[in-house]
């Protein structure tokens, strides 16, 4: 197709124009960074802020998200995160005690957060297996998800393409925003390929 000088019609049909590149989604999985930590606080207080995914009512500082990060670190559990190509951190996960006594030292309880825009691409499924599998290689042998019962439905569904089962559910346990909240419990049975060498210090009563 040609035209002429002047011609207004310079532009190609729809069909005949070159297509639009497709931006990739991408991103680099990887350990926390105590320089991650400002970023991990901001997600998380999202969710502190608007949503009940999290029963937390008030936001929570920096000073905590490093004092988190000390004890995972000295008990060597996994602390992740997702980050873009341009270094911004997209969401994390992490594994904690289930329970403070040295018995429950092979059991974790997960948490995964991703930041604003992250949803609905695989991140969230990418995050939650990176996490079983680092735990794996550590020795854990079962991880348990304390989901809230309003407003998770993607959280549970996550959870179960990932091969967790519902444990059970306790209803009114929990109060946000002028209404009562229960929780789901799901657990997954892990296939360790390392051995547990580190304890969970107890911090309750024997």
């Amino acid at each position: 197709m040609q035209f002429e000088p002047g011609d207004r019609r310079r532009v190609l049909p729809r069909h005949l124009r070159p297509a639009a590149p497709v931006e990739v989604f991408s991103y680099t999985i990887r350990p926390v960074r105590a320089t991650d930590l400002p970023h991990v606080r901001e997600i998380y207080n999202h969710f502190v802020s608007n949503s009940a995914v999290t029963l937390d009512e008030r936001r929570s500082s920096i000073p905590y998200w490093r004092e988190k990060f000390a004890l995972l670190t000295k008990l060597n559990l996994p602390f992740l995160v997702a980050v873009s190509p341009g270094g911004v951190v997209l969401g994390y996960a992490l594994a904690q005690p289930w329970a403070g006594k040295n018995a429950y030292r092979y059991t974790v309880e997960d948490s995964i957060y991703l930041g604003p825009g992250a949803g609905g691409k695989g991140l969230g499924a990418a995050l939650l297996q990176a996490l079983i599998d680092a735990c794996a290689q550590i020795g854990i042998r079962e991880m348990v998800a304390v989901i809230s019962d309003s407003g998770a439905e993607a959280s549970i569904r996550l959870h179960a393409k990932l091969g967790f089962e519902e444990a059970g559910r306790m209803g009114r346990v929990g109060f946000k925003f002028g209404r009562e909240l229960g929780t789901v419990y799901m657990r997954r049975a892990l296939r360790p390929s390392g051995r547990r060498r580190g304890l969970f210090s107890s911090s309750r009563g024997r």
